[in-house]
């Protein structure tokens, strides 16, 4: 059931990027950053790659992932400010985000003010849904659309790089073919224990 899961997801991803090409990554950034999980570990290396392949452009993978990244956050911002802390804690356990970690958002937009979404844009995780708390503390909304878009586009464009040199390296490696055979059964255990993991916190979060 985890490997047709990861299958499904991946084909989604690539499927999107592929039909509809930079759009299709910008759409996929949006849905992520809109608190969807969809990881942008897996978007942005597959685009990447297919810089490698001479598809697309870096610098533009780079910037239309950042792009999308604003358009979901712009969602999450809103669903913020206008839902307020009620609407977070009633659906933030369905993207694992709980009243706990809301109060440790909360206080440390306090305590550093706006460069806490600059800042998040660069750490995996939190970055999926920092708007939410953004938009509870009413962040100026031009400053949260810049901030979200120079923190998310070193990720986007690191995320990209490591795609296009693994591109490079495919054809060209026997030994990261077999290196990347070897992780499959890491890989799909990894999931596994996500997913149960992710189960229970639904459930304890239901339970409180």
């Amino acid at each position: 059931m985890t490997a047709a899961l990861m299958t499904g997801l991946a084909g989604f991803i690539t499927g999107a990027i592929g039909s509809l090409g930079y759009g299709g990554i910008a759409l996929l950034m949006a849905i992520e950053s809109a608190c969807i999980p969809l990881p942008s570990e897996i978007i942005m290396p597959f685009a990447g790659y297919l810089v490698s392949t001479g598809q697309f452009s870096l610098l533009m993978v780079a910037t239309v992932g950042a792009i999308g990244c604003n358009i979901g956050s712009t969602l999450a911002y809103l669903a913020g400010a206008y839902g307020g802390r009620p609407l977070v804690e009633r659906w933030g356990r369905y993207v694992l985000l709980s009243p706990a970690e809301l109060d440790r958002a909360e206080k440390y937009f306090a305590r550093y003010g706006s460069a806490t979404v600059f800042v998040a844009r660069l750490l995996p995780v939190v970055r999926t849904f920092i708007s939410l708390p953004a938009g509870m503390a009413r962040m100026p909304f031009g400053r949260f659309q810049l901030y979200t878009f120079l923190g998310s586009w070193p990720w986007c464009f690191a995320l990209a790089y490591v795609g296009l040199k693994l591109g490079e390296a495919w054809n060209h490696s026997p030994a990261l073919h077999r290196a990347m055979h070897a992780l499959d059964g890491v890989v799909l255990i990894a999931l596994l224990a996500g997913a149960v993991w992710y189960g229970r916190h639904l459930w304890k979060s239901r339970s409180a």
